[in-house]
């Protein structure tokens, strides 16, 4: 191929411009990418010749080199992996394929640090080294084609970038930076040094440089200067880093670490490092990011923890590994027992997988209920007056817990239809608003402590907001008893409590569900007065169901009420208005139902049907304001206002 100019990708075009532009603040994360990128055509390379061994031509060592030429100004990563052909180059490096630069942008927070850290994360790792270089020249060629089907591609990181077919005897790929004056440092081999020491420490391949000793001048009275020798070293340790033992690994290597194979730029919450033995024989490095990726409520984005075998990278994204509720932890799992060349679909079947799985599950909600057991520290004096001492790790947990569930509560909460064998430790580790606490801290066991004498279940509402959920009628007459009720306004919650019935044995009710029977803290005379309101209510409590008959199911008294007139519940076994309007707004089919509308038989307004001339008017606005106050709209909202403005007028 004669060499050919070609325009990027319009939305390259605008990356590379902010790159170019803002991102100065942290430079050296240009030498992480590179790195990182030159490391996976290395493991793909190794993946791919699993089925072709000679694929490694006549280089099977692995291995990156990091080189500078000070006189020319550039600096090189060369690295002997996959490599490109021609038409790759133009694809991958002209055009970002699904990582999307919209999404990047939309991600920008103007805080250049943090902007700067986001590179990785949306796969545009390469585009990074336009923050040191005026232009890049990538020279490759794939491994298995032939010497004179390398190819070249050139870009001052404009509008458009140059490509030709070359002749290169290596495989792989050399990115060579032609630095800008501002960038001379990354001309030192200390500078290099410690950034990949920083970064790039845990990266299993060796990462070479060339020694450089220092010489005298030949010059009198002119300085003396280091010089390369030839000879190139290792300059990372070269050994995987969850396969040294934990008393060598320091906590920023850990940290580090994640940081590299998740691109988060902020410090996980927690991690566990383990060797598992046994049937299966496993290590994992498990990590819990301390916040959200902007992508954790896309079930479609394959989630997962990197899969080793033996070492020998496999996937990226092993979601078989990780339950789809804990999508959002990192890490990696080097198994000794599966084959090398398993595939996703093997992983499907493999009964070792399924022990990976059930052992890696097991170890993330320790990690949870570790941080939970520490999350507030318990500093009161016991009953010999002394007081529990906190230590540093004690101390170091605190209110990490909190941080936790404020980003991943909800999608814990998919666990309990997920996964029935643990569920009962995914309900302790729940965490709600309730009419005690606006804070999202009640747990289940703290609300079952507080329960009143003779309570019987634990009481609960689902709601779109928190305020709609502590201002619901329903919860009347438990506040006037002074009964806790938990609050819960995810939008998974209604889905996820079909699943669990009870808390260590005592059962849950939603108090919009079915009649309210508050058992033994109802005394006989409340329970006496109700009975004898139903009765002479009777009468028109018939009317109001033809009135209403095609809205409403049912029509009944209540005595949850105490300042609101009426309000709209449903069977202990339907489904609620706010689930089914959550299922109509995600285009799914919910079940056509109606609920029952519940009126407070001493209120002024409910009082007034009886004789009334405007009865079906009031009637219609009865039920459509008890559905307003749960969040719902009526059905017809102009009829709703007509009839509200006549009775006004």
């Amino acid at each position: 191929m004669s060499k050919q100019t070609l325009s990027f990708q319009a939305e390259v075009a605008q990356l590379l411009h902010l790159v170019t532009h803002s991102l100065y603040s942290n430079q050296e994360i240009f030498l992480r990418e590179l790195i990182s990128n030159a490391s996976d055509a290395c493991d793909k390379l190794r993946f791919e010749a699993l089925n072709n061994n000679a694929l490694y031509e006549d280089a099977p060592n692995l291995e990156v080199r990091v080189s500078f030429d000070k006189d020319a100004k550039t600096l090189t990563i060369q690295d002997n992996g996959i490599g490109m052909s021609a038409q790759e180059a133009i694809d991958h490096l002209g055009t970002i394929a699904k990582s999307g630069t919209k999404d990047f942008m939309g991600k920008l927070t103007g805080d250049q640090k943090a902007d700067a850290q986001l590179i990785g994360q949306f796969g545009v790792g390469f585009y990074s080294g336009f923050i040191v270089a005026d232009k890049i020249t990538v020279e490759s060629r794939r491994a298995g084609l032939q010497a004179d089907e390398g190819v070249r591609w050139v870009s001052g990181g404009a509008g458009d970038f140059e490509v030709e077919t070359i002749t290169r005897p290596a495989r792989g790929t050399s990115v060579i930076l032609h630095l800008r004056d501002d960038a001379s440092e990354y001309l030192n081999a200390w500078k290099l040094k410690q950034v990949i020491g920083k970064y790039s420490d845990h990266i299993s391949l060796p990462i070479l440089m060339e020694k450089e000793e220092w010489k005298e001048s030949e010059k009198e009275g002119e300085p003396g200067g280091m010089v390369k020798t030839g000879e190139w070293e290792t300059v990372n340790k070269a050994s995987a880093l969850w396969t040294r033992p934990k008393k060598d690994i320091t906590e920023e290597q850990y940290q580090e670490f994640y940081k590299a194979i998740s691109h988060d730029h902020e410090n996980p919450l927690t991690w566990a490092h383990n060797r598992v033995e046994g049937n299966t024989e496993y290590t994992q490095l498990l990590y819990i990011p301390a916040k959200a990726p902007f992508d954790l409520w896309n079930r479609d984005k394959k989630a997962g923890v990197k899969l080793y075998v033996k070492r020998v990278f496999i996937m990226d994204d092993a979601e078989a590994l990780m339950p789809s509720y804990l999508r959002f932890v990192k890490g990696v799992i080097d198994s000794s027992d599966l084959p090398l060349n398993v595939s996703r679909e093997l992983l499907q079947e493999s009964r070792d997988v399924r022990a990976i799985r059930e052992g890696s599950t097991k170890r993330v909600l320790s990690m949870l209920e570790d941080l939970a057991k520490h999350d507030k520290h318990d500093t009161t004096p016991n009953a010999d007056g002394v007081t529990d001492v906190v230590d540093a790790d004690d101390k170091a947990k605190e209110g990490k817990y909190t941080a936790f569930y404020s980003e991943f509560g909800a999608v814990l909460k998919e666990g309990l239809g997920e996964d029935f064998g643990n569920r009962e430790r995914l309900a302790k580790l729940l965490r709600f608003a309730s009419t005690s606490s606006d804070a999202v801290s009640v747990s289940f066991a703290d609300y079952k402590a507080r329960m009143k004498e003779g309570q019987e279940a634990i009481y609960y509402i689902t709601a779109d907001t928190l305020a709609a959920a502590k201002n619901s009628p329903q919860l009347e007459v438990f506040k006037k008893k002074g009964i806790e009720v938990l609050l819960m306004t995810d939008r998974v919650d209604e889905w996820a409590l079909n699943y669990l019935h009870d808390f260590d044995g005592t059962p849950l009710q939603s108090v919009a569900k079915g009649a309210v029977d508050l058992g033994k803290l109802q005394d006989e005379a409340e329970k006496k007065a109700a009975e004898e309101a139903a009765e002479a209510f009777k009468p028109l409590l018939a009317k109001l169901k033809e009135a209403l008959k095609d809205k409403a199911e049912d029509v009944r008294v209540t005595t949850r009420l105490v300042d609101s007139p009426a309000c709209l519940v449903v069977q202990d076994d339907g489904m609620s208005t706010q689930l089914a309007r959550m299922l109509k707004q995600a285009g799914q089919k919910a079940p056509e139902t109606k609920p029952v509308l519940e009126v407070n038989a001493e209120h002024p307004l409910v009082k007034k049907l009886d004789g009334s001339v405007h009865f079906h008017d009031l009637a219609h606005i009865l039920f459509d304001q008890a559905l307003l106050a749960e969040g719902g709209l009526p059905e017809d909202p102009a009829a709703y206002v007509k009839r509200v403005n006549a009775l006004l007028a």
